[in-house]
């Protein structure tokens, strides 16, 4: 058994001579089990081995023993203990998780605090083949596709290691019984409440016995297997990324002639990546969340909006974006800032800035430098009574663009110019009063608007992206 962790460790690289490392152990057999071998196998790579232990505050007095044994334990090999307490029932009631789930996430981020100071180079924690085939199971009940079935990565790119993923549950109590080694016995692993537990128990060993002798061993390699196809993809979306993504900083936008043309496989990808890093994972994010991405994106009508977990997709002419809830509310839509002359006047969470100038009309001014050529608009300052204010859009604006026979909506403006939805929300407009005299692309109002005549000339300019 030794021999076969060694060779996953050097597999992996897990390990690098003289790095310090976190053993998570909770008091069980698989933790207690990868403690021992990692203190016999630290002279191989020189290791600083520390014992991490997190009481959850789940079973009462038992969590109590079971961090007492821990630190009994850390004693009898003569190496630090590092211990502390998660409300895991409180964390459930703030998320929304379940049990298992709001305990993983605090371990992890237990590990997380010492590998992002510094004082640990990795964590090991005690996941087994068995682990990995009850994990490839349950996903596969739950609907995952192939990411999901990767189950259990070997290391991450956090530095959590896993050296007995090679190793099966009964093979490491031998071991401890062999080398009569005490371990602790967690009640709730027997309780038929957790779905992994019911996996464990009952499903896994039925169709050990009914279907497949080998099928721990035949969903580990299902594992390994896409473990392989999505190093595969991880590589391979991450050079198509930057060509398809447009990512901003509260959005991912994605044009749909671009995906269209993409193959169905490579295409779930994008979205998928697009989604995790809106969201900043994909926790709550199924098939169906992709699925329905993708109708959008294929359906006839230009305009669509489609909410999953934690994110708003909107579909505007031949784009796609994709963001969290928040960022479109009317909090941080609307805005209405003076606009100094000569000055400038940065746009709230963008990076446009709207500068205003004034010079002095010559002769040898061209009548079409007046004109507005997509980021300038001239304006006769003179007739301009009051002080000018910029704003953001807003429904039913409307005003005549220099050029114009008449009055228009900027809505009909938006949309003869295909202007996304919502790139409409802080498109800025100057105003004077209640009179708007300048829009962003569609430029001075025709009342306002400077003329070979004029004789102080007032510019209008956005720089910025």
């Amino acid at each position: 058994m030794l021999e076969r962790i060694v060779r996953i460790i050097t597999r992996y690289s897990m390990f690098q001579p003289g790095q310090r490392v976190g053993v998570a152990v909770s008091g069980g057999a698989d933790s207690v089990c990868l403690l021992h071998v990692l203190c016999t196998l630290r002279p191989r790579w020189d290791l600083r081995l520390t014992v991490l232990h997190l009481d959850h505050k789940l079973r009462g007095e038992e969590s109590c023993q079971d961090a007492a044994f821990v630190r009994a334990l850390a004693a009898s090999l003569d190496l630090p203990f590092e211990f502390a307490e998660a409300d895991v029932s409180a964390l459930c009631r703030e998320t929304g998780d379940n049990l298992e789930q709001a305990a993983r996430v605090a371990r992890m981020e237990f590990f997380r605090q010492f590998l992002r100071a510094g004082a640990l180079d990795r964590v090991a924690v005690g996941h087994t083949r068995s682990d990995q085939a009850e994990t490839v199971l349950f996903r596969f009940l739950r609907g995952s596709g192939t990411a999901g079935l990767a189950g259990i990565r070997p290391v991450t790119a956090e530095g959590i290691v896993r050296p007995l993923l090679d190793i099966e549950r009964p093979e490491i109590e031998q071991y401890l019984r062999d080398h009569a080694i005490d371990w602790r016995q967690d009640s709730s692993n027997a309780s038929a409440a957790f779905a992994r537990n019911r996996i464990r128990h009952a499903l896994l060993p039925q169709l050990t016995r009914e279907w497949n002798p080998a099928m721990t061993e035949t969903l580990a390699h299902t594992a390994n297997w896409a473990q392989a196809e999505e190093a595969y993809w991880e590589s391979e979306i991450a050079r198509l990324s930057p060509a398809h993504l447009t990512i901003e900083p509260h959005a991912v936008l994605l044009r749909i002639e671009s995906l269209d043309a993409l193959p169905l496989a490579v295409a779930r990808r994008l979205v998928r990546r697009a989604l995790e890093i809106a969201k900043g994972d994909l926790r709550g994010i199924g098939f169906e969340h992709l699925a329905g991405v993708l109708e959008l994106a294929a359906s006839a009508e230009g305009h669509g909006r489609l909410q999953i977990p934690g994110l708003d997709i909107f579909r505007s002419f031949n784009w796609l974006r994709i963001a969290p809830p928040a960022a479109d509310n009317l909090e941080n839509r609307n805005y209405r800032l003076p606009l100094p002359v000569p000055g400038a006047v940065r746009l709230p969470g963008q990076n446009f800035v709207i500068h205003s100038e004034l010079f002095e009309n010559t002769e040898v001014t061209k009548s079409s430098d007046l004109l507005y050529n997509g980021c300038v608009g001239r304006l006769d300052w003179n007739r301009i009574s009051g002080s000018l204010e910029v704003r953001n859009w807003r429904p039913g604006d409307q005003y005549q663009p220099s050029g114009h026979t008449g009055v228009e909506k900027i809505k009909v403006l938006f949309h003869q110019a295909r202007i996304p939805l919502w790139e409409r929300r802080h498109w800025p407009v100057v105003t004077t009063g209640d009179a708007i005299v300048w829009a962003r692309r569609f430029g001075p109002a025709a009342g306002f608007a400077a003329s070979p005549g004029t004789r102080l000339v007032l510019s209008i300019r956005e720089t910025g992206s």
